[in-house]
């Protein structure tokens, strides 16, 4: 059985994007795409709700081509344009960069993938991984919070049945402010 890991970067009042979607106030250092960078490597899949992939797929693809890209952001758009990834979305209708479309129930298809044989898979965006939480699928969360308040917007975290009982496994800073906390969940 495969892990599920659901980790983004959050403002310390637990946000993933202001409002508006503005995640301008999460422009990451080279210590933090290193980081992520390194995610990547570690895991097989990639699963995203609609509105972060149409995020990352809007710059990715060829973010190792943008003037000015450090050598940390281009090895980070390479390995993330080579990494498989699934979308789940019933709004939009075809998908590209190795990645392929689920428009049925996420839940489900989030469980079947669970249960087949390889690595870990990681899972973004606050709906979808909201809906992987309350079905009990989600196993870790990667916290990577930016030392800034941005007062509202998309909660990293959304309502909850019931609690979600964690052990604290890893906890570090980065140079640039940034804390990494890592939990599993308890079972």
């Amino acid at each position: 059985m495969r892990k599920l890991i659901y980790g983004m970067n959050l403002s310390l009042d637990g946000y993933i994007a202001a409002p508006g979607d503005d995640i301008g106030w999460s422009v990451p250092s080279d210590e933090l795409f290193g980081f992520w960078s390194d995610q990547l490597v570690a895991i097989d899949l990639e699963l995203y709700g609609r509105k972060l992939w149409q995020a990352m797929s809007s710059y990715w693809p060829t973010g190792d081509l943008q003037p000015g890209a450090s050598p940390a952001e281009i090895e980070f758009a390479r390995r993330w344009r080579d990494l498989s990834k699934v979308v789940f979305s019933s709004t939009i209708d075809e998908v590209d960069w190795n990645t392929r479309l689920v428009t049925g129930d996420a839940v489900a298809e989030i469980t079947r993938l669970k249960a087949e044989d390889g690595g870990p898979m990681h899972i973004g965006g606050a709906t979808l991984a909201g809906a992987a939480v309350r079905a009990g699928l989600v196993d870790e969360y990667l916290l990577a919070t930016a030392p800034v308040l941005v007062g509202g917007g998309t909660p990293f975290f959304t309502a909850l049945d019931n609690w979600v009982n964690l052990n604290l496994v890893e906890t570090r800073t980065l140079p640039c402010g940034v804390i990494l906390t890592r939990y599993e969940t308890r079972r």
